[in-house]
């Protein structure tokens, strides 16, 4: 699917990954449509994009809100083409603290709820808008559909018990998706970074960035934003590419 004159959607767009798949995104001709909880003044976009960009301030998990806004949305500037899911959170808590007491079952499901149930929410109602789309000239296909995974998924840390129940599920669901979505035409891919110079981790302290860096074999440091930005651009260009799950981690595999 060509980018450019397409609308997408992006949650959690106003910082780290999802920020940079959004000036990616507008720089490459798209009108970009941002669900997230963070303020509108913080990281506004460049001028020059502003009448293809509109911030919405949506809890993901909230499935009323979601339905809302990709009504406005669509009513605003038409077909939704695609989406890309980053909204989430990376919490660190351990089953038993140091005092041996278990965490709290409602800290484990305020991760589930925004990391999985605020994905599933978009993608399910983001197929459904896709599913009215005409399919499009270059690729035949309705729609795209990127969620965001993590290596957590597959290698969690200690503290990451919630976090990479969520990313999981998200991999889990990515095959089984695609094969539903299918019929439709909409194509559903995720992509598992690893350690990526989100704003968060920038703010760590310096030793604790190169002990992160040190594990990495080549490039031998954390991943740029931007390039999960050209993964996504290029997933959304490359129809050939659907229900895979990809890895963006310089060859990480966490211990």
């Amino acid at each position: 699917m060509k980018l450019e004159g397409k609308l997408a959607i992006v949650t959690g767009g106003r910082s780290g990954l999802g920020q940079a798949v959004v000036e990616n995104f507008l720089k490459h001709g798209a009108k970009v449509a941002v669900l997230d909880l963070v303020s509108n003044s913080v990281n506004p976009p460049d001028p020059a994009f502003e009448e293809s960009y509109k911030y919405y301030t949506v809890d993901v998990t909230d499935r009323e809100a979601v339905s809302s806004a990709l009504a406005d949305i669509q009513q605003l500037w038409g077909n939704i083409h695609i989406c890309v899911n980053c909204a989430g959170v990376a919490p660190a808590k351990r089953i038993l603290d140091k005092t041996n007491k278990a965490m709290p079952a409602e800290d484990f499901e305020k991760v589930i709820s925004i990391n999985l149930l605020g994905t599933f929410n978009l993608c399910a109602l983001v197929a459904e808008k896709m599913a009215e789309n005409v399919p499009t000239d270059d690729s035949n296909e309705r729609g795209v559909i990127i969620n965001t995974a993590s290596v957590a998924a597959y290698e969690g840390q200690k503290g990451q018990c919630a976090y990479s129940a969520s990313k999981g599920a998200i991999v889990s669901m990515t095959l089984p998706m695609a094969r539903d979505l299918a019929p439709v035409a909409v194509r559903v891919v995720a992509i598992a970074p690893g350690v990526m110079a989100t704003p968060m981790m920038v703010a760590m302290p310096e030793k604790v960035q190169q002990s992160l860096e040190s594990v990495i074999p080549f490039p031998k440091r954390m991943g740029a934003p931007v390039e999960f930005a050209h993964l996504a651009r290029h997933i959304v260009e490359n129809s050939y590419i659907n229900g895979e799950v990809i890895r963006l981690d310089g060859a990480l595999r966490m211990q």
